[in-house]
């Protein structure tokens, strides 16, 4: 039975929801607590309240640098709940505990980030070539942000969106995924603790056909940041068309991980356990798609596998485990089936492809492993958004190099070699936006982020992210008293 309730975050304060839902936890398959549905009359009142704070409250008095210091304290304020925050990430998605408490921690760096950055996103002065005129450009916060967030590593993911955007002078409406919403909505606490005014920042969340819908193709909201599949991204880029609302999108991918033979075949093997198994391969910059040098494919494969089934399967609040359940029942029956398929169309299993014998209950399935001849496996070219590696061997370095941008997405890619030309060479050549060489799942606040294709539009983190929430204001002013020239003849 639920026994906790959640409620959304509007205007600043704490509201009831006209209906709510059960939220599962995943190592057990049963409701621990109730979430709130947002309907479109509450996701009206969230947007409202975002464009009254952005254009009369006292958030649009707020200095840049007021606005800074604010960030500041959020992040001092999520680094010291990590823990009560990662529990919540942990009971709500199955992500580890060890791993929800080092992210969230981190989390607040990008809170700090962003308050560092506030004051020093500086407009211009522009020497045009009239000498009675002074032109300057002011950047100004762009509006109403919509940000919708899906359920992994959810306070991660709107950080790199709100820190930018509150930044900027932004106000937010923040969807949390309706499938472990639990973290999000009690950030929504640190929000009000740390100080921001009411509607400067506004949590919801609910399902997609009405509230994430509604919130998308709202006639007030300016900007419009997502994280998730494409097939939701073309729906969102559909209602913002009305509106012609600005639209950033991180969309996942099926990465790359490139093994040459002159690699460090133990630090690269660990690399990849990390890149696909970590999170339950439940990442959208999983490292899905290896691919291996011939000469050395059997060797790397048996360490691969060595290290696959030794992972720890088990509760994701006990800190010795290392790999917990699948989100949902949905996602572990997808994998099953485009498993089961990739096995029938003549895919190599070499390891896991089933669930765990000692785990009834909860949504777990095995580190798996399956070799491929070719690319035209299901395996190979969906993300799969879960524990399932595909193995391709290559020959060349362009073989390799070809094999690796053989997909429509482009969002991350690994490359492990000690030849240094060779790393300039694949970092060049290879359709991503992020490369990673020698090592795999590094982030920084300091560094854009973003892919190419189908794994979306725009970037997040970095100055790169700041610029996206604001817009340009040329202010040209005359300096001369004299009459007007000709006002036939522009200036």
């Amino acid at each position: 039975m639920s026994s906790t309730a959640f409620t959304n975050y509007i205007g600043g304060q704490f509201a009831e929801a006209s209906s709510t839902f059960d939220s599962i936890d995943p190592s057990t398959g049963a409701p621990w607590a109730k979430m709130p549905a947002a309907s479109v009359a509450d996701v009206d009142r969230a947007v409202e309240a975002a464009h009254r704070a952005l254009r009369s409250g006292p958030w649009s008095t707020l200095t840049a640098t007021e606005r800074g210091k604010l960030l500041v304290k959020l992040g001092d304020l999520v680094a010291a709940n990590a823990g009560r925050l990662a529990e919540l990430e942990t009971r709500d998605t199955g992500k580890i505990i060890r791993e929800t408490r080092a992210q969230i921690a981190y989390v607040g760096d990008y809170y700090r980030y962003y308050g560092g950055l506030a004051d020093k996103h500086e407009g211009a002065f522009i020497p045009i070539d009239k000498a009675d005129m002074e032109v300057t450009v002011r950047p100004e916060p762009i509006g109403v942000v919509a940000a919708v967030v899906p359920w992994n590593s959810q306070l991660f993911l709107s950080a790199v969106k709100l820190g930018p955007a509150l930044a900027a002078g932004c106000t937010v409406v923040l969807k949390a995924s309706e499938d472990g919403p639990a973290p999000l909505l009690a950030f929504a606490e640190l929000v009000g603790e740390a100080g921001f005014p009411a509607g400067a920042v506004n949590i919801i969340t609910g399902f997609g056909h009405d509230c994430g819908h509604r919130l998308t193709s709202h006639p007030l909201a300016a900007r419009v940041a997502f994280t998730g599949g494409p097939s939701t991204a073309r729906r969102i880029v559909a209602n913002t068309a009305e509106n012609l609302a600005y639209t950033t999108l991180e969309l996942g991918g099926k990465s790359p991980v490139v093994v040459f033979a002159d690699a460090d075949l133990d630090s690269a093997a660990n690399a990849v356990v990390a890149g696909i198994f970590a999170a339950t391969g439940q990442s959208c910059v999983a490292g899905s798609r290896l691919l291996v040098e011939r000469s050395v494919k059997d060797d790397f494969l048996a360490r691969l596998k060595r290290k696959a089934e030794a992972i720890v399967i088990g509760d994701p609040q006990d800190p010795a485990t290392e790999m917990g359940p699948l989100a949902t029942a949905r996602q572990r029956e997808r994998i099953e089936a485009i498993v089961a398929e990739s096995v029938a169309a003549g895919g190599r299993l070499i390891s896991g492809g089933a669930r765990p014998k000692d785990k009834t209950d909860g949504f777990y399935y095995l580190p798996t492993i399956i070799e491929a001849q070719d690319q035209t496996l299901a395996c190979v070219r969906e993300e799969l958004f879960g524990p399932v590696l595909s193995v391709l061997a290559f020959d060349s370095e362009a073989e390799a190099l070809a094999l690796a941008n053989d997909t429509p997405f482009g969002l991350a890619s690994g490359v492990f070699t000690s030849n240094l030309a060779k790393v300039h060479r694949m970092a060049r050549g290879i359709h991503a936006g992020v490369v990673w060489v020698n090592t795999y799942r590094a982030v920084s606040p300091l560094v854009p982020f973003g892919g190419y294709g189908l794994s979306g539009l725009g970037r997040e983190g970095g100055l790169d992210a700041i610029r996206d929430y604001t817009r340009s204001k040329s202010v040209w002013i005359r300096t001369s008293d004299d009459p007007i020239p000709d006002p036939f003849v522009m200036r």
